[in-house]
């Protein structure tokens, strides 16, 4: 499941996503309202947790324009344990929960498990691009109906770029979504981890029929496309 936090304290972000992933979550972090936005407007996130207070645009001023747009992913708000003020304001504008900071990320889990239960089951658990499918819940990926055995992380980046299909993820995107932690130029887990994939998806006897394909893009990364 992926979650979009808007967040530009570095601590908190940190925080939350350690937790989450350790949860099987799939985060993207922004640390700043402009970017944030354009994230959750552009692309399909399961859960956005968002803060009020960030430079540039500020999490009401998202939450309202995404509302307006008819986004209506669920959104968790995050505000100071004093602002009632924003809590009752945010609610009224669309928001589907808020956490006054400081939290235990349990809490935060608990409140995300509870809003994908009111969503009625429209979290996608089967993922299927061409041939490819994946099953979050049993975490196992098949092909042609037959079985590909991926370790935890190849699992992990293969999900990834499964939730978003013909989209160009770079390095960078997925070191911090798979492995947490920012791209360094110098390392090429990325690179080995997808020949690795590559290598086991050939394998199987209908590999030469597979109707979806990792490309690379030069200088870029990579990108998931049904053919």
């Amino acid at each position: 499941m992926k979650i979009l936090l808007v967040e530009d304290e570095q601590k908190i972000a940190d925080f939350i996503c350690e937790g989450l992933r350790a949860k099987n979550f799939s985060v993207t972090h922004c640390a700043d309202g402009n970017q944030g936005y354009e994230m959750a407007s552009k692309h399909t996130f399961d859960v956005i947790i968002l803060d009020i207070m960030l430079p540039g645009r500020d999490g009401l001023d998202i939450l309202g324009s995404l509302r307006q747009t008819g986004i209506d992913t669920p959104i968790i708000l995050l505000t100071a344990r004093n602002e009632l003020g924003d809590r009752v304001k945010g609610l009224e504008m669309g928001a589907d929960d808020y956490l006054a900071k400081p939290f235990y990320v349990e809490e935060l889990n608990a409140r995300i498990q509870a809003l994908l239960r009111r969503q009625g089951g429209t979290i996608q658990h089967v993922i299927e691009v061409g041939s490819l499918q994946l099953d979050c819940i049993s975490r196992s990926i098949t092909c042609h109906g037959q079985s590909v055995e991926l370790t935890s992380r190849e699992f992990s980046l293969l999900e990834h770029l499964m939730r978003s299909p013909n989209q160009v993820l770079t390095r960078g995107q997925l070191l911090e979504h798979v492995w947490g932690y920012d791209f360094d130029p110098c390392t090429n887990v990325v690179d080995v981890c997808i020949k690795r994939i590559r290598r086991k998806i050939a394998s199987l006897e209908s590999a030469g029929n597979m109707v979806g394909a990792i490309e690379s893009v030069r200088g870029t990364g990579y990108r998931l496309s049904p053919l």
